[in-house]
């Protein structure tokens, strides 16, 4: 019988054992390792493009840069980090499930809840954590794999502080900052859109990409160091830490800038054109605030939720420069915050369930919920927005110099109002899916709009 942990289903442990394959155990070991590291990069590129945000859309809605050439330059600060950040966040998040039960089931689970949380989440243009879909994915399978004992829960509450944290520091600097910056205009009598202003924003942009790259691509080289250690291809090191080879570094980095470079507009809409109306001033002062809070985490290895700092810090820069933020929109961001975790547990939990029935069954159900939630992202991502439709938004040059002294103002509103559809879209996507596809479905009439 095989022993290895990997294979968490007995009836696959005994079919493999009992059937004549031609194709040798190791080998089908070496395979579904393939397998999941495609599926994990698959992740860290949607990381890439739910959290495109965190640093496009402020240099967007104030205009800095043109939107087709933003998500270029984000993505280019992504991968920058490769080269000079280690894995101290890697080894956080590898160390989430103890390594007697991190198999490839357990893997696949969350990085299937993963990924399925950051589509539906963009599909709703929600800026929701990336880093809290993972840990919650991981969290959620390792408890259905072993229970309460599979989870390293000093791992988990490290991530936990982090998370929790990291909104807080980012809205209290962006923030202080506006009235840094505000006490500059006085002092200068720079206005709004000030050419310093717009270099200050773009080096802050920089640093946020750059920040943002070297925090989550090291989730994904956790996960697939986790893989590693859980497959026999490695081992733990002194208290539990992972040496994470460096192939797997450069293709985290190489994947989280490849997404961030397809852009997930429905985001940065959200964060640059409806939490807030952002200046020259106010953006610069909310990447500073992103940047301080995910530098800081980063260096004491904490997987922070770069989607938390910079969307908290654009709340912050909104209520310090006067315009104010608007409350419903960011309401309704609290609420994906909260669910993220429990959501993305019970989706890993429910699939690693299904991988424990008898194999052809497993094979079958499994599949069917993979290709199902494929075609559907796929459709989603050839109906959504592109820069051209968020470009179409902005504000002008003559608004946006618009001055507003610095002051303290809780209520406002962005450039774009509120629309966010309600969870029946999904339906319709569905609906609309089946109806390209020559399914007949009865009583609908698709409208393939973009959404």
């Amino acid at each position: 019988m095989i022993n290895n942990p990997v294979f968490a289903n007995r009836s696959l442990n005994r079919w493999l054992t009992e059937s004549r394959l031609w194709v040798p155990v190791m080998d089908i070991l070496l395979l579904s390792v393939i397998g999941l590291f495609a599926l994990a990069l698959i992740f860290d590129f949607t990381n890439g493009f739910h959290d495109a945000a965190n640093s496009v859309s402020t240099v967007v809605a104030t205009r800095v840069l043109p939107a087709k050439w933003a998500p270029a330059f984000a993505a280019t600060f992504n991968f920058l980090a490769y080269f000079f950040i280690g894995t101290a966040v890697a080894s956080t998040i590898a160390k989430t499930v103890k390594s007697e039960y991190a198999g490839l089931a357990v893997v696949f689970a969350a990085l299937f809840a993963a990924i399925a949380w950051n589509f539906i989440t963009w599909r709703f243009g929600m800026p929701s954590s990336s880093s809290h879909a993972i840990v919650g994915g991981l969290v959620g399978a390792g408890l259905a794999a072993g229970g309460i004992a599979a989870i390293s829960w000093d791992s988990v509450s490290k991530a936990a502080i982090g998370i929790v944290l990291s909104p807080a520091v980012a809205i209290i600097i962006a923030i202080l900052a506006m009235f840094l910056i505000g006490g500059i205009q006085k002092l200068f009598h720079m206005g709004d859109d000030h050419v310093v202003f717009k270099g200050l924003q773009l080096v802050a942009a920089g640093a946020l990409s750059f920040g943002h790259g070297a925090n989550d691509a090291q989730k994904t080289m956790g996960v697939m160091g986790a893989l590693l250690l859980g497959a026999g291809y490695t081992t733990a090191g002194p208290g539990g830490s992972i040496d994470v080879p460096e192939w797997v570094a450069l293709s985290a980095y190489g994947a989280i800038a490849l997404g961030t470079l397809w852009g997930g507009w429905k985001i940065i809409e959200t964060m640059g054109l409806k939490i807030t109306t952002l200046h020259a001033a106010s953006g610069a002062a909310a990447n500073i605030g992103a940047s301080a809070a995910i530098f800081g985490a980063t260096s004491l290895g904490m997987p922070i939720s770069t989607t938390h700092a910079a969307a908290s810090s654009v709340v912050g820069a909104g209520v310090g420069s006067g315009r104010g933020a608007n409350w419903k929109v960011v309401g309704k961001m609290l609420v994906a915050w909260v669910i993220t975790i429990p959501a993305a547990g019970l989706v890993a939990a429910a699939i690693l369930y299904l991988t424990k029935l008898p194999t052809v069954f497993a094979w079958i159900t499994v599949g069917a919920v993979v290709l199902t939630f494929a075609a559907w992202a796929i459709w989603a991502m050839r109906h959504t927005i592109h820069a051209s439709d968020v470009e179409a938004e902005l504000l002008s040059n003559a608004e946006l110099a618009t001055h507003v002294p610095v002051h303290v103002k809780l209520e406002g509103e962005g450039p774009v109002p509120d629309d966010t559809p309600s969870p029946t879209v999904l339906i319709d996507d569905i609906e609309n899916l089946a109806e390209e596809l020559h399914i007949p479905v009865p009583g609908h009439e698709a409208t393939h709009t973009k959404e």
